[in-house]
């Protein structure tokens, strides 16, 4: 197969080594050993581009492109976003911590998360985060009270519930009624806590945001995400007398894992967007909101792969062959989570076609730690090495220790030339919090 199916930045050398952003793959994972989470910096800044540029085109009184930390979070993505003048959302307290210590500005920060603690909205305040995404009325009250104690005035989005299907996996959908996030529109919670976010002292309401799930390739949703809110925006207009000003329609744009994907071009999505949005805001004199929005999947996937050697080849007569790696759940659990297909090539046997069907299993002491079943693959043997593709997303962030296993370094190409911008854990960093 030809790997820039998956991704522009991968390539095949005349000797079948496979190519990320023109490195030798099987050169990088014998200078950085494996596992090697590898990510193309030139991808993922025109990724980031893309988003600007259609933003620009489609909402010329004003935009934001917000990336999606939980994606990918370490220091380096978040340089590369700052100097892509993108904002960013944060999930957690380590999220912003991050990106502090990277030097990104605590305003262009939104602060997500369905069960803020005192804890995280005090530490917030302190550094001067710019927006908070309240999902719920105990937080509502709660930022109030910390803001009020700071002597602060704080900008408030409410995270909506719109009820509306993605057409995605159960674990990724967010819109629809039964969720743990945000507040319920149907049932007019939303609307009740509007009227609350506008009484309450030191928040200043300034919009709403609604996020409906993640690897939707439909853009019918996310217009009918668009056309929805903004009818609630001028509800709110309507029912207490305020305009609001920005409207977050989340992310969950859908890549290219495999070849049955078939995502939109982005564009196309910002522009059925737009026109229902403009459309909406026509049929119902509402001046056109400050959009945002919240890519991470689609900002960063597709610029990574991972790279494993291959141990022991398994075989089983008459029911399947396994392919053993050094890696695994502990550093891509999504296969395990979801069942989430991957592309996966025999990174120094890239020319060749693959003639046998396989599964990959992990290192891991569990029967459930796999990458792939029943995946087509290059002919394989011990010692060589296994590039899944399009790993830059929920790989290194959801990353575990289970077997008490290290982190895998990180490293990124720019022009040719790989640099390390996260080091690989020892056994020592393992038991750096032991007592």
């Amino acid at each position: 197969m030809d790997p820039k199916t998956v991704s522009e930045c991968l390539g095949i050398q005349t000797d079948g080594h496979l190519t990320i952003g023109g490195c030798d793959t099987v050169r990088l994972a014998k200078e950085y050993g494996t596992p090697l989470y590898v990510m193309d910096e030139t991808t993922i800044r025109n990724a980031l581009r893309s988003f600007r540029t259609s933003m620009e085109q489609h909402y010329p009184n004003g935009f934001s492109v917000s990336f999606a930390s939980k994606a990918c979070s370490f220091k380096e993505m978040y340089r590369i976003v700052n100097e892509e003048q993108c904002t960013a959302d944060v999930v957690s307290l380590g999220e912003m911590y991050t990106a502090l210590q990277a030097g990104f500005p605590a305003e262009k920060l939104y602060f997500h998360g369905n069960n803020k603690t005192a804890y995280d909205l005090e530490t917030a305040i302190g550094y001067g985060v710019g927006h908070y995404v309240v999902d719920n009325r105990s937080e509502l009250l709660r930022l109030s009270r910390i803001a009020a104690m700071h002597q602060a005035q704080v900008k408030v989005l409410l995270r909506i519930t719109p009820g509306i299907d993605a057409h995605t996996h159960d674990f990724v959908k967010t819109g629809q009624i039964d969720s743990k996030f945000g507040f319920t529109l149907e049932t007019g919670e939303a609307l009740q806590a509007v009227g609350e976010a506008l009484s309450l002292p030191n928040l200043t309401l300034c919009g709403v945001h609604c996020h409906i799930g993640s690897q939707i390739f439909d853009e019918k949703p996310f217009a009918h995400a668009a056309d929805v809110m903004l009818r609630f925006m001028a509800q709110i207009r309507d029912t207490y007398g305020v305009t609001l000003e920005e409207l977050d329609l989340g992310g969950g744009f859908g890549i290219r894992y495999t070849d049955a994907d078939e995502p939109l071009p982005y564009g196309e999505y910002m522009a059925l967007v737009s026109d229902t949005l403009h459309k909406t805001a026509k049929e119902l004199n509402y001046p056109m909101p400050r959009i945002v929005i919240e890519p991470g999947r689609s900002i960063v996937a597709s610029a990574g792969i991972t790279l494993y050697e291959i141990g022991h080849v398994k075989h089983i007569p008459g029911i399947r062959t396994y392919v053993n790696v050094d890696g695994g759940m502990a550093d891509n659990p999504r296969y395990a989570l979801y069942r989430a297909d991957y592309t996966v090539i025999v990174a120094n046997k890239a020319d060749m076609a693959p003639t046998e069907t396989v599964t990959i299993a992990g290192r891991c002491c569990e029967s459930g730690d796999l990458i792939q079943e029943h995946t087509s693959l290059q002919p394989c043997e011990e010692g060589d090495i296994l590039a899944v593709l399009a790993t830059g997303a929920y790989n290194y962030s959801m990353a575990s220790h289970y077997n008490r296993l290290p982190n895998p370094p990180v490293v990124m190409i720019r022009n040719g030339k790989a640099r390390l911008v996260v080091k690989g854990e020892s056994y020592k960093d393992l038991c750096r919090n032991d007592i």
